[in-house]
């Protein structure tokens, strides 16, 4: 594709991109600020990782709708990384070399990574988000503003995790919070519904714009006729506001360049780059999934956008930032075409606290949590559970066993909880395939299929053991891909010493030659005549016998 058919596509996108940026922007300012909260950080380190995740990431990485920023999974680290270096200076200087990792991540070609995450697992990760979206903004719908906004389960110590908050802000309901929040989620719903069918012009009004208005405007109405008392302070958006333009850039800060030769900061760097980069994989994986266009975002290119990014934020005074799925899947169902609007959203993230900060500080938390809301129920919706149930244990219990680990842990456990358990369904699943066994009488049918590894030794060398005598024997394994060496030691033996007992084996010869069977045996087997009868007249009996035992 041409630059200039590239711009002509942006172009045609834009009347898509800009709506969908509005909605990005929003549903990132609280985020941006709300981990920055949670890291310890300068609230507006936050916002210069959002601006880098949305402009440097969106110019250099090929994702069409992916959304980069600072991402909660990352908070405890970051966290940590600032204590343990008692200074933030020194944290940049962590987050530029974790960029520089990434970059050489992505030259190395370790994108590969998230292409052997299973799809139950990823679908697992986004119903977990969703959910602890819904959970996350619930004390925020009712007014209780005990936890922060973010897009993964991040226990805060001193506020309780997300869990405990939910229940806590039953508690503590304000009737400002649950009127707007009431009424936002309601018209969100309604409104969605009413218009998925239609055309047009009504289709260029985004609906979280909407609510955002419908909320403004309904805390100005409590505040003229005094109604119920208008939210204020924690229950509004808390951007910084600068007087003059030499306090809006004292807000941008150098990394102290004296730590780079500490060994704590290069331990920071390398945790934080591969952690990021994985959170990143998945999210891309996701994101992609997602994609009404089902467009793959080429991997390796998205570690050096990330590492570019990154550096970007470390230097100007920014937290690390990876692809954040919340905000993906907000761009995704606002309906975005194309890269353009993640990148308007950083501007817009910028434009916002440069110059019209005292006005984002007007907007209910309660109208934005509505928002995510609505967002986390999209993502884990009753439909797509039952949808896994009917595919069958084998994949559903790897998505539910990932959403409750994602739940009770955080997102890079779950993720891995939730890879191991697919990985064992996998493996449960080849070896109980691997080998087929049935008989009828005296008949005995061995296929082998697929990959037989020396897994399934122990279940081939039972089975042939309990063959009786003066039974016959048919081992089939053309439809086996591989034989491990042990598997192949095992039918030998039993073919070798199957004469004592009378028992007559049947191989298809040309079949085990591949595998590694002795030229010897298979000659023993055709010159003792087990191939007299027609060989696939002797399976079809076999399976087709009505009597039979099977086992695998």
């Amino acid at each position: 594709m041409t630059k200039q058919t590239k711009t002509k596509d942006y172009f045609s996108a834009l009347s898509s991109d800009l709506p969908a940026s509005i909605v990005v922007f929003l549903v990132a300012l609280p985020l941006c600020l709300g981990v920055a909260l949670a890291s310890n950080a300068p609230l507006f380190s936050g916002i210069i990782a959002g601006v880098c995740g949305g402009v440097v990431v969106g110019i250099f990485s090929k994702s069409h709708l992916s959304v980069s920023g600072p991402a909660a999974g990352l908070t405890a680290i970051v966290a940590s990384a600032i204590t343990s270096l008692a200074s933030f200076e020194a944290f940049l200087v962590v987050v530029v070399l974790s960029g520089m990792i990434q970059i050489l991540l992505g030259f190395f070609k370790a994108g590969i990574i998230g292409d052997y995450v299973p799809n139950s697992v990823i679908k697992g990760m986004l119903a977990a988000i969703g959910l602890i979206l819904i959970l996350n903004q619930f004390p925020h719908l009712l007014g209780d503003s005990a936890s922060l906004e973010i897009d993964e389960n991040t226990p805060n110590p001193d506020k309780g995790n997300i869990f405990v908050n939910f229940f806590k802000a039953f508690g503590n309901i304000n009737a400002a919070a649950v009127i707007i929040g009431g009424i936002c989620l309601a018209f969100y719903f309604l409104w969605e519904g009413w218009v998925a069918d239609k055309k047009g012009f009504i289709k260029l009004f985004p609906t979280p714009l909407i609510i955002v208005f419908i909320g403004v405007g309904l805390n100005a109405l409590f505040g003229t006729l005094q109604i119920v008392t208008p939210l204020s302070d924690d229950h509004l958006v808390r951007i910084p506001v600068a007087s003059s333009s030499s306090e809006f850039w004292s807000f941008f800060t150098t990394p102290d360049w004296s730590f780079i030769t500490h060994k704590d900061v290069w331990v920071l760097a390398v945790t934080i780059a591969l952690v990021a980069s994985l959170e990143s994989l998945l999210s891309i994986e996701a994101v992609d999934d997602l994609d009404p266009y089902q467009r793959v975002t080429p991997t390796n290119r998205e570690l050096k956008a990330q590492g570019i990014g990154n550096v970007v934020s470390g230097l100007l005074g920014g937290i690390p930032v990876t692809s954040v799925i919340v905000r993906s899947s907000a761009n995704v169902l606002a309906g975005a075409k194309t890269k353009m609007s993640t990148i308007y959203h950083g501007i817009f993230l910028l434009l916002s606290v440069a110059f019209i900060p005292t006005i984002l500080n007007l907007i209910p938390k309660a109208a934005l949590a509505a928002i995510l809301i609505y967002t986390g129920y999209k993502l884990a919706k009753p439909s797509l559970f039952k949808a896994f149930y009917k595919k069958g244990m084998d994949v559903f219990l790897p998505f539910v066993i990932t959403i409750v680990a994602i739940l009770v842990t955080d997102l890079l456990k779950g993720v891995i909880i939730g890879i191991i358990v697919g990985l064992f369904f996998a493996f449960r699943s080849n070896f109980r395939k691997a080998v087929f066994v049935v008989n009828d009488d005296k008949r005995y049918l061995f296929r082998l299929r697929k990959d037989v590894s020396f897994l399934n030794k122990a279940i081939i060398k039972h089975k042939l053991e309990e063959v009786p005598e003066n039974a016959i024997v048919i081992i089939d394994a053309r439809r086996a891909d591989y034989i491990d060496r042990d598997v192949v030691e095992t039918i030998e033996d039993f073919i070798l010493h199957a004469h004592l007992k009378n028992i007559k084996v049947e191989l298809h010869t040309s079949a085990f030659v591949d595998h590694g069977f002795s030229y010897k045996i298979l000659a023993n087997n055709n010159e003792d005549g087990h191939l007299r009868r027609n060989y696939e007249e002797v399976i079809e009996a076999v399976i087709q016998s009505g009597n039979y035992k099977r086992y695998n």
